[in-house]
């Protein structure tokens, strides 16, 4: 059989990313940030040798929090190797905003009109960047 240059194509093998695992010190601090802030809920996780929590978004675990001690360093296997964000779609941006404002949690709105979202950038209490995606219908019935 003759090789093929070409990259090999398995139309629908992957659906969807599954979910980010976030190492941190602060377990709590981020459990309560995905839940109180974000809306999602905590959920079974199995019974690993190490403490975390798995945090539920529409009945899938899409947060892997991993608690790393506070006497190790939390530093990235290589400098080249960084998370730049990870996204959520969501609904009700009215609603969202004032959750945000209650919760003292800083954000910016950023517009992509060539996709008719808006987007909600914000980071969680260890730092790490994440953005909510709205339809630009939402926005400007928001006004923002």
């Amino acid at each position: 059989m003759p090789q093929s240059d070409a990259p090999l194509h398995w139309p629908g093998m992957l659906k969807s990313l599954d979910h980010v695992n976030i190492r941190t010190h602060q377990l709590g601090g981020l459990t309560s940030f995905y839940c109180d802030v974000l809306g999602m809920t905590t959920g079974p996780r199995p019974s690993f040798s190490f403490g975390g929590a798995w945090i539920y978004c529409a009945g899938r675990p899409v947060v892997h929090l991993v608690l790393v001690p506070a006497e190790r360093e939390l530093t990235p296997p290589s400098p080249d190797l960084q998370l730049q964000h990870f996204a959520f779609f969501g609904s009700d941006l009215s609603a969202f905003l004032e959750r945000l404002r209650h919760h003292n949690v800083a954000y910016q709105i950023g517009k992509l009109l060539d996709m008719q979202l808006c987007q909600v950038h914000l980071h969680d209490p260890d730092g790490n960047p994440i953005h909510i995606d709205f339809p630009l219908a939402e926005a400007e019935q928001a006004q923002v």
